[in-house]
């Protein structure tokens, strides 16, 4: 979505709305950095203190971080989002991992009814990565791949909402699997997804939901440990 420029009128309200539109419409999705105040400045034709305000006033109601040094970044799709995010972020990881156990279990249920082909590639993918780089104690690589693959479960829903919602909380997923993978003994051999990938990919969605439950249920408890 192109920036148009503004009117001489309420100039940091419609720099807001243009730079929401381009949240809202997925054109800056989240983790991107956003063009630079001067970039933004030219584009919407409006003084750098006006775009400098709206970009706080965004940062403030969640949707940007400002990140001195590196820009400014899409934190949130939504003032929703970002307020969840926030509240997230001050939980425990123990809290964390319970919002998790609840969206992971439905995505599991979901998935194994709606993947496609498409969907098992992917999951599979990411399993393998997963089970590689566990193999070779990559945490770095694990966590990535780990992440990786909860998100193409929930992607593989095909439901909006859920997946909107995942999205949200991505960052608060992805520190929770730093937490618990690193928490775990290097002997140890991990937490096992290959039951919940085979659900799956048999269409079991009882038994894909049970598999999400059980490895949930492990890692609140090494979370309690």
């Amino acid at each position: 979505m192109p920036l148009a420029s503004t009117r001489r009128t309420g100039l940091v309200d419609q720099v807001i709305s243009q730079l929401r539109a381009q949240i809202d419409s997925g054109e800056w999705g989240v983790g991107d950095r956003i063009p630079t105040e001067s970039e933004l400045a030219d584009q919407l034709e409006v003084g750098r203190n006006t775009v400098r305000e709206a970009v706080r006033a965004l940062a403030h109601a969640g949707l940007l971080e400002i990140r001195q040094g590196a820009g400014t970044f899409v934190r949130a799709s939504s003032e929703l989002a970002g307020a969840l995010r926030r509240r997230l972020e001050r939980s425990q990881l123990r809290e964390n991992l319970e919002v998790r156990r609840a969206l992971e279990m439905e995505a599991a249920r979901l998935a194994a009814e709606r993947h496609t082909g498409e969907d098992l590639e992917t999951i599979d993918r990411a399993m393998a990565l997963r089970e590689s780089a566990w193999r070779e104690r990559d945490m770095p690589a694990f966590v990535e791949a780990d992440f990786a693959f909860h998100r193409a479960v929930v992607n593989a829903t095909h439901n909006h909402l859920l997946i909107e919602l995942y999205d949200d909380i991505a960052q608060v997923v992805y520190e929770s699997i730093v937490q618990t993978a690193y928490d775990q003994p290097a002997d140890d051999e991990g937490i096992d997804h290959s039951r919940l990938a085979e659900a799956i990919h048999a269409g079991d969605s009882q038994r894909a939901l049970r598999e999400a439950a059980c490895y949930l249920d492990e890692l609140l408890s090494l979370a309690s440990d």
